[in-house]
């Protein structure tokens, strides 16, 4: 029996099983145990070792091995919510599919990519684009952006290829046993479903049908965050910000997109106000957490010169209906590197610690940062 092994209880509260619970007895790893914050400097990226991937090489799309080291991390999830170390999935934007790896308390293991697409426009990959990881009952799930690529991309058939290449939901099994908890390689293949069903959700929603098909310079739909629970998939819109200027959240029954019979959307908003030079906030990530959500707001549009100001981004604490809590306002970044993902780590009575992945550079360079409570 090994007592390093990871806790793969699900994030959505279901019970340990009694024989992990002996495990964990047996080990010494008694539940009772308080959950501290850790000391380490957060101003410190967290170091990754092995290689998070991101763009595929052009001529050798197939050989993951050479895609280029990851400078878009847009998205991570993690099988358990507390303890090290975890079994996690990871998504850059640039990339064909998602990664493996396991989190330790200040590393991160980069391990088996696991491609999802493999679509291709004139000999060229495309993107998935993946904006979104989330973890539920077993399974991870990497959403698309579902955007019309920018201007420069965007028109005729090209566009299109590149905006369909985008339109995807896929659900991965990983049977946590066959997982190596040192490398994160796989000794037995993952269970994938695709479905597109997402897409025609959310293009049927009146409010939205506007802005689907469209750049998101122009307002366009463009998807970033992705959480469930309660049964049912909720995914964040960084645009369109509406008129009102709430962003969009909309959620859909889970089993549904799976089974070729989609439920009925339920569209909300949540209003995330301003940046810095005042301009629209969407959402950038969307935790699921015990009392409802976080929310990490960031502009729908990125600033001219790239850089990002203190209070830009913001990371909120939502019910669900109400009106969300702020928890903290970011620092200020250098330019092209922006916030992008969140990742729940642990807390006390001070408050809880995130780990928060960036856009611009490589593996994401994550930083721990505490929300007060």
């Amino acid at each position: 029996m090994r007592c390093a092994m990871l806790n793969l209880t699900a994030t959505v509260g279901r019970p340990a099983t009694t024989a992990l619970l002996r495990v964990a007895l047996a080990c010494g790893l008694a539940a009772a145990l308080p959950v501290t914050v850790s000391a380490q400097d957060p101003s410190k990226p967290w170091a990754v070792s092995g290689k998070l991937l991101g763009e595929p090489d052009p001529k050798h799309p197939a050989k993951a091995g050479r895609s280029d080291k990851a400078k878009d991390v847009s998205g991570i999830a993690c099988a358990t919510e507390t303890g090290f170390p975890r079994i996690c999935l990871v998504a850059d934007d640039e990339s064909q599919g998602a990664q493996v790896a396991i989190l330790r308390d200040g590393s991160l293991v980069a391990g088996r990519f696991i491609r999802l697409i493999d679509a291709t426009q004139k000999g060229k990959p495309l993107e998935l684009d993946a904006e979104g990881v989330a973890y539920a009952d077993g399974a991870f799930y990497v959403v698309g952006s579902h955007g019309r690529p920018r201007r420069e991309h965007g028109q005729g058939a090209e566009g299109d290829a590149r905006a369909e290449a985008t339109r995807h939901l896929f659900r991965i099994r990983l049977d946590p046993k066959a997982v190596d908890p040192e490398t994160g390689q796989l000794r037995a293949e993952p269970e994938i479903t695709g479905t597109a069903a997402l897409a025609r959700i959310i293009a049927d929603i009146p409010a939205l049908a506007p802005f689907h098909d469209r750049a998101l310079e122009e307002g366009g739909v463009t998807v970033e965050g992705v959480a469930v629970r309660g049964g049912r998939l909720h995914v964040g819109l960084r645009g369109p910000v509406l008129a009102d200027g709430s962003a969009a959240i909309v959620s859909v029954p889970l089993a549904g997109l799976f089974d070729g019979k989609p439920g009925a959307a339920s569209p909300g908003t949540v209003a995330l106000g301003p940046d810095s030079h005042g301009q629209k906030r969407g959402v950038r990530d969307l935790v699921a957490v015990p009392d409802g959500f976080l929310i990490l707001a960031g502009p729908m549009l990125d600033p001219e010169d790239g850089a990002v100001a203190a209070g830009d981004y913001t990371v909120f604490a939502w019910d669900g209906t109400g009106a969300p809590r702020k928890r903290r306002d970011l620092a200020g970044y250098p330019r092209k590197e922006k916030p992008e993902a969140l990742l729940p780590l642990d807390e006390n009575a001070d408050g809880q610690r995130v780990l928060v992945f960036f856009d611009g550079p490589k593996e994401g360079a994550p930083r721990a940062v505490v929300l007060p409570r």
